[in-house]
């Protein structure tokens, strides 16, 4: 087994990249077992303590790591004051909708003071993916790496010598429950995280007193072949990585293989992982690897510039290369923060590996039954339930963000599906359940950038009105659907990181603009698509995916920018059981939490 080289965390806590070793390649499936303890404590940051929700004193959090069949099971002990619970970003979670984790979806919080333990199987999956809270914005401190290899112990590249985590998150100074609840009532963009971390290391950037920020440090030696395991774990920002002197061979996203191609600048969206290989091939020195934010530029609101960065050293630098031990490592030349082209070309290169070079991935389906175009944006909503109310950034109105413009509303007493399984109501204080809509209800030019001001009297404000709903769509067992996601201009220009529970998809094309029909669906990859659990719906322009609804369950969909999903883009996607045993959801765990409201 190749060595794990560990990341480095926060404050004085370390960050202990657990090697738990499943089985031997080849050997039989085992049980990968973990205690989380949920609690609060101490880290200090830029000259403040600051209290932080975390798991097992760790940020980021502990490692999980598996071989392909294993099944994983985690005893969550919350101690700290708030419901929780722990969605396992990218696990199929076959027939284990329970453990999903997706909060008022699958399960109502974990409540403080009581435990439940997660258990799911981790089939069919090769790769990274990444575990983090699914209540309120508390995920920008509780999360962590997963990490599932091959049975086989081989890949279809040649294998790396060592293996690093590589986890972009934010350090917050604020109370992350009230940032939730400021964003879900219109938003804040003076709610911004303090700083970016690297493994949790803030990086020489950032300073206290004149005192640089510690940096995450990855010595390597020279000719070996690294795999940096890329987790983009932010609440706010799509970030672009580089490292100064060196090439990256991307060979997986989602915990998926791709075929392999290099770059210099890899794009890693909110929610997504990226797999790419390092040679250390450099002249032996010290070199920067940077993450920064990407964000649209003007007229959309701006957030401060966030850039963060760690340090790639080499062992036995030679003494008579002072200019490598004296002067500050080279930092890589990165692009622009209001770049946006970059990240559409680098996710345009993703290419699936053909069966026979990645036998975990299917073909792609030709029958189509059901078909969505789903339009991502921004509208408003009056103050106090009125019916009619000023817009255009007046204060009756307060912002949304919706899908085909209804904005979601989480459930508040019953999870759905609990609903569903029991056949209940949901009690959701006179917000209606909705089937989600296929279109739109109007058609327009979505990406018009005349639609981004928000300002009385505006074109924006006749399409401002919005309404709330709990949205769920119901497919047929073994249906094959397809959506298109069209990302607008409404009030914001914005990417949209959108992620899919319980389901891999296709990802078949992807374009600037409006969607057209006729003309865009001779662009899509029915050959090798990349297949993703998170696809980054261009700014404005649209992506189309397709998946098999093949597992029961209800399903959460929405953006992973933490403040578009707490302002409503979202819905739910229910799962019909099959016709056997074998496809059908068992009953909930008897230790499943109870919501307290």
């Amino acid at each position: 087994m190749c060595k794990i080289m560990p990341p480095v965390a926060a404050g004085l806590v370390v960050f202990f990249f657990a090697v738990l070793l499943s089985a031997a390649a080849g050997g039989d499936a085992a049980v990968v077992e973990h205690t989380f303890v949920v609690n609060q404590v101490r880290m200090r940051h830029l000259c403040n303590d600051t209290l932080v929700t975390v798991v097992n004193g760790q940020f980021p959090g502990p490692a999980v790591e598996a071989t392909e069949g294993d099944t994983v099971v985690v005893h969550l002990v919350n101690q700290s004051p708030y419901g929780i619970t722990i969605h396992w970003h990218g696990v199929k979670q076959r027939l284990t909708c329970w453990a999903d984790g997706a909060g008022m979806i699958t399960q109502c919080p974990i409540q403080p003071n009581t435990t439940f333990t997660y258990r799911f199987d981790v089939t069919g999956q090769e790769g990274t993916l990444w575990w983090h809270s699914h209540v309120s914005a508390l995920r920008a401190t509780l999360h962590g790496i997963i990490v599932i290899r091959p049975r086989s112990g081989a890949y279809p590249f040649p294998k790396p010598d060592v293996e690093v985590p590589v986890i972009i998150g934010e350090w917050w100074q604020r109370d992350l429950v009230k940032v939730d609840q400021n964003f879900s009532i219109g938003g804040s963009f003076e709610d911004n995280p303090a700083a970016i971390a690297i493994n949790g290391k803030l990086g020489d950037l950032y300073n206290c007193s004149g005192v640089a920020e510690d940096n995450f440090v990855l010595d390597v030696e020279p000719g070996k072949t690294y795999m940096l395991r890329l987790v983009n774990a932010a609440l706010f920002s799509e970030y672009y990585f580089k490292v100064a002197g060196h090439k990256l061979t991307v060979v997986g996203a989602d915990a998926n293989y791709v075929r392999p191609f290099t770059t210099d600048v890899v794009a890693v969206a909110a929610g997504e992982t990226i797999d790419v290989l390092m040679v250390a091939d450099a002249r032996p020195c010290r070199y920067y690897m940077a993450a920064l934010a990407n964000q649209p530029p003007v007229p959309d609101p701006q957030i401060p510039e966030f850039v963060s960065r760690g340090v790639v050293q080499y062992k036995n630098i030679p003494s008579d290369a002072q200019n490598c031990t004296e002067k500050s490592p080279l930092m890589p030349a990165m692009p622009d923060q209001h770049d946006t082209i970059t990240t559409f070309y680098f996710h345009g290169n993703l290419t699936g590996l053909q069966p026979g070079g990645n036998p975990l991935l299917p073909q792609v389906r030709d029958r189509v039954d059901e078909r969505l175009f789903l339009t991502l944006g921004k509208g408003s909503m009056c103050t106090n339930n009125k019916t009619s109310c000023k817009r255009g950034g007046n204060p009756e109105s307060f912002e949304v963000a919706y899908i085909n413009n209804v904005s979601f509303h989480l459930p508040e007493t019953t999870a759905v599906l609990q609903a569903r399984y029991y056949g209940g109501k949901l009690n959701n204080n006179g917000v209606p359940v909705q089937d989600l809509p296929s279109r739109p209800p109007r058609a327009f030019n979505f990406t018009d950038p005349v639609l981004i001001p928000v300002v009385p009297g505006g074109k924006m404000e006749e399409l401002e009105p919005t309404r709330k709903a709990t949205m769920t769509r119901r497919f047929a067992h073994n249906a094959t659907v397809e959506v298109v996601f069209q990302s607008t201009a409404t009030m914001q220009s914005d990417s949209n990181p959108m992620h899919l529970h319980g389901h891999d998809f296709f990802v078949l094309a992807q374009g600037h603009g409006n969607y057209d029909a006729a003309r865009d669906v001779r662009s899509y990859n029915l050959v090798d698509p990349p297949m993703k659990n998170t696809v980054q719906v261009p700014r404005l322009g649209w992506a189309a995916i397709r998946f098999v609804a093949d597992n029961p369950g209800a399903w959460f969909l929405h953006c992973h920018f933490e403040f578009h999903m707490a302002m409503g883009m979202a819905a739910v996607f229910e799962v019909d059981n099959g016709p056997t045993l074998e496809t059908t959801l068992p009953p909930p765990p008897s230790d499943l939490p109870k919501c307290t409201r």
